[in-house]
């Protein structure tokens, strides 16, 4: 493959801003100077002075293959990742059959080997019952294992102390977290139900409230304290949880916490605007929660920004409260979400890129990804701070076909995304060539 020479570029990273080019070669950055000269049959972009970020590594999506493909596919979620400067991603095991053994997860990264767009690696799920699997994880290989600590269904529901225990006492890799209590929400809703004979959109941060993810969120944290267990807690959603976790570099943390675009941007007031549509688990809170949200990732007591994109069909979304599924679809404009925030002077662009890049390469120790070094891979996104993208239905490259921005301009674009060197959106298509893509690897 030709060398890509990138000019007058501003380069996110490490904490700066920084006008300069940048040659890709071979897959990675070779070269990262000011005025590179071209090389001949070279291929050069002019960036033009838009922004070149090191890739989005979106730590929690939902892709829904095997079993429920008609939400969505690797393939076609990771098409609209790239879209959004997604360039790795690491996807849950609730899929059907649940991703809880060995075999199930050489499956799904076989499938990934052959239509994922981005680089991808996926999660063991926990059991009560499979910590001989959970022995097994390599920790070079997968990325961690996912424990639904309340909040779900079957066999990926885990509340039994004993088997929690022994999760977070065996657990060679990571262990991340669903935080909300099965209990408090039983409870919230018995209560609700005195008063209505059923609930609605508007109950759901009532159902699951602060306390439910509180109650939860502080045993993970116990249990991790006392098997001194490598935890990150995920999607943390209420300004409460806030007091669990220490500020402070990502490097030195052995229990690490996590929030997503939507819990940024929304707030309980846009229910009834949204409806249904604005169901997830865990709940969209009040705007108090989300402006101290926002406030943690500038102290660093939240490590990382992620979407826990889960697409459901439109049609899903339309049935009553109780039977509407819980997820949104983020990955293709969660970028753009925190690009408004650096508008409207919420976050800065370094704030942004250790917070989406640099922190969860270094958090799950992934190799040569998350920043822009030479030697590094050329995982890349360029954005135009000063063209705006609209938010439509029509123009998701989600399978579900719905977006939750639906009508709202956006103050930026995505130009171009790069995965392992190779151009894979042109800020119009994704490519149709063959995907560059590979599994994450981990140091550790």
């Amino acid at each position: 493959m030709p060398s890509t020479l990138i000019k007058n570029a501003n380069i996110v990273n490490d904490g700066k801003v920084m006008a300069s080019d940048l040659r890709i070669r071979n897959q990675r950055i070779e070269t990262i100077c000011t005025d590179i000269a071209a090389h001949p049959n070279e291929q050069v972009i002019d960036a033009k002075g838009a922004y070149l970020l090191p890739g989005m590594i979106d730590d929690q999506v939902h892709f829904r293959e095997p079993g429920l493909t008609h939400k969505g596919t690797i393939a076609s979620e990771s098409s609209a990742a790239v879209a959004g400067g997604i360039t790795s991603y690491m996807e849950m095991p609730n899929v059907n059959p649940s991703t809880t053994t060995l075999e199930a997860l050489a499956q799904k990264y076989a499938i990934a080997s052959a239509s994922s767009l981005a680089n991808y690696a996926f999660y063991l799920g926990a059991t009560e019952d499979n910590i001989e699997q959970i022995k097994r994880l390599d920790p070079s290989k997968h990325c961690g294992v996912k424990v639904f600590m309340g909040a779900s269904t079957g066999d990926l529901l885990v509340e039994n102390p004993t088997a929690l225990e022994a999760i977070f006492r065996e657990s060679p890799t990571l262990i991340v977290t669903h935080c909300e209590s099965g209990p408090v929400i039983a409870h919230n809703r018995q209560a609700l139900l005195q008063s209505k004979s059923e609930l609605t959109i508007e109950d759901h941060p009532k159902l699951r409230d602060t306390e439910a993810c509180f109650a939860s969120s502080s045993y993970a944290v116990n249990l991790a304290k006392q098997y001194d267990s490598q935890l990150h807690v995920l999607h943390i959603t209420s300004e409460k949880e806030l007091s669990l976790f220490d500020a402070g570099s990502v490097a030195s943390k052995k229990i690490t916490a996590e929030a997503c675009v939507h819990h940024l941007w929304f707030t309980e007031d846009d229910y009834p605007r949204l409806g249904n549509l604005l169901k997830c688990n865990p709940s969209i809170k009040s705007k108090q929660d989300r402006d101290a949200l926002i406030q943690a990732l500038q102290t660093g007591k939240i490590d990382i920004i992620a979407t826990d994109h889960a697409p459901h069909t439109f049609a899903e979304k339309q049935h009553v409260y109780d039977q509407a599924p819980a997820g949104l679809p983020l990955v293709q404009h969660a970028l753009l979400t925190l690009m408004d925030h650096v508008a409207q002077g919420r976050m800065t662009l370094p704030q942004v890129v250790e917070k989406t890049a640099h922190n969860p390469a270094t958090r799950y120790a992934i190799q040569d990804r998350g920043f822009i070094r030479e030697g590094y891979y050329a995982d890349l996104v360029l954005i135009d701070r000063a063209s705006p993208t609209i938010a439509t239905h029509q123009n998701s490259l989600y399978l579900c076909g719905w977006t939750p921005f639906d009508g709202h301009t956006f103050r930026s674009k995505i130009v171009a995304t790069w995965v392992n060197g190779q151009q894979v959106y042109n800020g119009q298509q994704v490519s149709t060539r063959p995907s560059p893509a590979q599994p994450l690897i981990f140091n550790r």
